[in-house]
């Protein structure tokens, strides 16, 4: 073991966990958060280190490498960032690996779940290491072919080469370079020095075939005879059916095949979607209360104060305090939430876009009552997710109909579904307490407070998600994971953190990350108050509190980049945040115009108010194997931070939900996108990456914030901000709550 170095790794990686062990703090340096010993995404790679070893590269006779990815692609560049690993250390273009996503694989255990930004942070080193043991492999089969030494061959493009000119490809050597034995084998992985993939900017391998409609997500499938189908889904938040008055007549109209009580309300089969909303409008269901029966955004709002946690007695020294709201929020990702299932009496088929799939397949098997091996599910590529699709409702609908029927299904959500009856960010308060002394700061507190998040879908292991289920059986879990993911950049004296949750009648769910956007935002709000309260510019006064120089460097990249304190008309400024997580560290300015003049203006179907005129986001997260893929999240990212601080939440009002598709929902429209956007991805010296995927949105949040609050003299305590502003009056000729909710897009306003 002495003889493998720092880039030598095992090819057989042992099937038992790895403790990881951290030296003492230097007592130079500031006391240590706990993620800087143990994050979230440390913790869910030492989870898959054990399976890391069923993790293998497929070379083909044609010379093309296949890698069945065990994560979730939904947009975020996966596929693009997994090809790009590979090519690296097996030396062909990327062009020539095909990256495909591995169906439901319950040997993998925790290996198959994607969340909490770790696919990359996770899969680097045991992709890797799988493609260096084919090379290592391709090498020797060519070193016997060619007559010659491994160490005097070369592999290029997939061509081996000897120095007397001869050469071999390798699919030609596929077949001899395989074996029928497990064996433990030395590799060693390219030095970063000679990288020619990995940090270079590449273009998504499937951006043509989703700007050309080539690409296939879920409903594109050809499942012989699986038809579509839809359910209507009671008026309130988990309604039941009560009774169903015309199941026959609905059974008669043209194109329905099958109509059925389910578990979630009443599925309808037809020959078209458009029949399945056809016949879903026409049911007339009796429905029995839900879990949020009679509640409101102010009812959810009285409960959650009341269980706010204290934040102790209040020291003799200055304070700056703040309390915030977060209202609830879409999480309804652009693709409908859908599935295929096709359920015979000895097996079932799934098709889905699962980023859980291991207990998907648990679940459904059980719902099924089959054993699991008869249940085979494959995951498809998806059009968005934001934490929605590690929930799996829509394959277990599927399953549930198709057994029902007999017969296959493409199950369809309508949009005004996810809306309503779908996963939400909770509702949530979090309360900030700052102490200090003259220029120095002596503690910080914060308390925050939420309608519980749903932890269900567990780590990849069905007993945590049944656990989760059970009456207090998630409390634990859900601190630690608040912990876990939660850090303190700046060096504020003692401090502490805690989270307490409420009210379980919600579906709720992440939404782009889990409590980092709303406390984030509240903190940033805080330090901008306590450096106006010390006579300090805002960010001055985080560049000297941040505790390292790698979080000091992106905070100075947004500030000049952005011309940080430059004059601004009245009724217009900048703002400027700092988020860190998952070893990644991030910053962004942005600009806002808060005059009337913007405010007031007409825009048709739309709401006005503010306008983020310019954002600067600057971000280090660590090696980016793909730096244009990094890009382009942290795009998504401060696209949602504007809507999540402006524009975009759910009102709540006697159990439902008002808000039933993207007219009424008021994500970031383009005419609050800033015109000037710039992504800095920052230089960085670590050898592996850090989590990305869920940056850019709490920074982006906060700094949103902290720009209306310098713009207007108020400090916004109600996020989004227009959130009690927006007017949702039922149109005169539709009910507040349909029949059905399929029953149109756009009946709130």
């Amino acid at each position: 073991m002495t003889a493998i170095g720092r880039r030598r790794f095992l090819g057989y990686v042992l099937a038992a966990p790895t403790l990881v062990t951290a030296a003492g703090p230097d007592p130079g340096l500031p006391s240590p958060e706990i993620t800087d010993l143990l994050d979230l995404n440390d913790l869910m790679t030492a989870a898959a280190l054990p399976t890391a070893n069923l993790i293998t590269v497929e070379v083909g006779p044609d010379g093309t490498v296949s890698f069945a990815l065990p994560r979730a692609e939904v947009g975020q560049g996966i596929t693009t960032s997994t090809a790009m690993l590979i090519a690296e250390e097996l030396s062909v273009p990327v062009g020539r690996v095909r990256v495909t996503l591995a169906d439901a694989r319950p040997e993998l255990v925790f290996n198959q779940l994607t969340g909490g930004s770790n696919t990359t942070f996770a899969t680097y080193v045991p992709i890797r290491v799988a493609a260096a043991v084919a090379r290592s492999r391709l090498m020797q089969a060519a070193a016997a072919e060619l007559g010659v030494a491994p160490a005097d061959l070369t592999l290029k493009d997939g061509v081996i080469s000897g120095r007397v000119g001869r050469s071999v490809g390798i699919g030609e050597l596929s077949g001899r370079a395989a074996t029928t034995r497990t064996l433990r084998v030395p590799v060693e992985l390219a030095a970063r020095e000679s990288f020619t993939v990995i940090g270079r900017p590449h273009n998504r391998i499937d951006a043509l075939d989703a700007v050309t409609g080539r690409k296939k997500f879920t409903l594109d499938l050809d499942v012989p005879d699986a038809k579509p189908a839809m359910v209507c889904r009671p008026p309130t938040i988990n309604g039941k059916v009560g009774s169903v008055a015309n199941l026959a007549e609905v059974r008669a109209m043209p194109g329905v095949t099958d109509a059925v009580v389910i578990s979630t309300g009443v599925a309808v089969r037809a020959a078209t979607f458009g029949q399945c909303v056809d016949a879903v409008r026409a049911l007339r269901v009796t429905w029995r209360p839900g879990t949020a029966e009679g509640k409101s955004d102010e009812s959810v709002l009285r409960e959650l104060r009341a269980a706010e946690p204290p934040l102790g007695l209040r020291p003799p020294t200055p304070v700056v305090e703040g309390s915030f709201t977060f209202h609830f929020r879409s999480n309804s990702a652009l693709e409908p939430n859908c599935a295929i299932a096709d359920v015979r009496a000895d097996r079932a088929e799934i098709w889905s876009s699962l980023k859980s799939p291991i207990v998907a397949q648990q679940a459904i098997a059980a719902r099924l009552g089959l054993p699991q091996s008869w249940v085979t599910v494959h995951v498809t590529e998806g059009g968005g997710s934001f934490g929605r699709k590690l929930f799996f409702d829509a394959a277990l609908e599927a399953a549930e109909l198709s057994q029902r029927v007999g017969k296959p299904v493409k199950l369809l959500w309508h949009r005004a579904d996810d809306s309503r009856q779908g996963r939400t960010h909770p509702m949530a308060i979090s309360r900030v307490r700052v102490s200090y002394l003259g220029g120095t700061v002596l503690g910080y507190q914060q308390r925050h407070t939420s309608v519980s998040t749903d932890l269900g879908h567990g780590l990849g292991e069905i007993i945590t998600a049944l656990a989760a289920r059970l009456p207090g059986g998630d409390l634990s879990f859900a601190q630690t994971f608040f912990q876990l993911s939660q850090t303190m950049p700046y060096q504020f004296g003692v401090g502490g953190r805690l989270l307490n949750e409420t009210d379980r009648g919600f579906n709720t769910g992440s939404m782009r990350n889990v409590y980092s956007p709303d406390v984030t935002c509240a903190r940033e709000l805080v330090v901008d108050r306590l450096a106006a309260r010390m006579g300090r510019d805002p960010h001055r006064f985080r560049h000297d509190f941040l505790r390292d120089e790698r979080s000091r460097a992106v905070l100075a990249a947004v500030a000049e980049a952005g011309e940080w304190g430059r004059p601004m008309p009245a009724g217009t400024a900048q703002g400027i945040a700092f988020h860190s997580e998952y070893k990644s560290v991030s910053a962004a300015l942005v600009e806002i115009d808060c005059r009337p003049e913007t405010v007031e203006r007409p825009l048709r179907d739309g709401v006005t108010g503010p306008r983020v005129t310019k954002a600067v986001f600057a971000v280090d997260a660590g090696l980016a194997v793909n730096p244009r893929g990094l890009e382009a999240q942290m795009m998504g990212g401060v696209m949602d931070g504007i809507a999540l601080a402006l524009t975009s939440s759910l009102h709540l009002r006697d159990g439902h939900f008002l808000e039933a598709s993207w007219d009424d929902y008021f994500y970031t429209r383009q005419w609050n996108t800033p015109p000037d956007l710039r992504i800095i991805v920052m230089p960085s010296t670590s050898d592996r990456p850090g989590g990305a995927g869920e940056l850019g949105v709490a920074a982006s949040m906060a700094a949103v914030a902290c720009a209306y609050a310098r713009a207007t003299g108020a400090m916004p305590t109600t996020f989004p901000i227009n959130h009690g502003t927006l007017s949702f009056t039922p149109k005169p000729t539709v009910p507040p709550i349909p029949p059905s909710p399929a029953d149109g897009l756009d009946h709130a306003r």
